[in-house]
């Protein structure tokens, strides 16, 4: 099935809109309208549909829906090696469920507290706060990292060290705007350029040799 569904993360806020706007509908009538339309606004923002993630072992999964912002060979802070970097920015209207890029065994987990800059800037990879997780595969090490945004608070990671991940599944959650950044190892091929649109779990980024 490809019908839409509802991020359990987003629930409450849904619950909530809803409420409020009927509460407005039964005051002000007509004049709930704006009510309304941020309930609906809300569920655009929690949707959450069902992705089929291609059967390549070779591929890396966008991690998140959004516009690719960074294509680049970078420094991997985490796990200290140069990497090819590619990032995803998502903003208020993406789907925002995040999905692991690859199949693997999560080896590492690094959280930092940081700052709430714009998630498109540079800057936001090292200053925001952020939350990497570094996943084992039989091509290499990936490190998968969320990262916080102008308007995002929260994010929210479900998988731990130790835990194995399958490609494309669902893995955590960033409320409100915010960015992904996934390192590779150098020998992988990037198969997007900057401004191109991906959804999670579903394009490929880019294949290991």
């Amino acid at each position: 099935m490809n019908a839409p569904l509802v991020a359990r993360e987003g629930w409450f806020y849904l619950a909530v809109s809803v409420l409020l706007a009927l509460l407005a509908t039964w005051v002000l009538g007509w004049w709930a309208l704006p009510f309304w339309l941020a309930a609906l606004f809300v569920l655009q923002f929690f949707r959450d549909p069902r992705r089929t993630s291609p059967p390549d072992p070779h591929a890396v999964l966008a991690p998140a829906d959004g516009r690719v912002i960074v294509v680049e060979r970078a420094r991997d802070p985490y796990l200290e090696r140069d990497a090819l970097k590619i990032s995803v920015f998502m903003n208020v209207f993406n789907v925002h469920s995040n999905r692991s890029p690859v199949a693997g065994e999560i080896s590492g987990r690094w959280y930092f507290p940081g700052r709430f800059v714009n998630a498109a800037l540079d800057k936001a990879s090292g200053e925001n706060e952020r939350n990497a997780l570094a996943v084992h595969t039989s091509h290499g090490d990936v490190t998968v990292v969320q990262i916080a945004g102008l308007i995002a608070r929260r994010i929210l990671c479900y998988a731990r060290t130790g835990d194995t991940l399958l490609a494309g599944q669902r893995y955590g959650f960033i409320r409100f705007g915010s960015r992904v950044d996934v390192y590779l190892p150098l020998d992988a091929l990037a198969q997007v350029s900057l401004g191109d649109r991906v959804k999670a779990g579903r394009d490929i980024i880019a294949r290991f040799s």
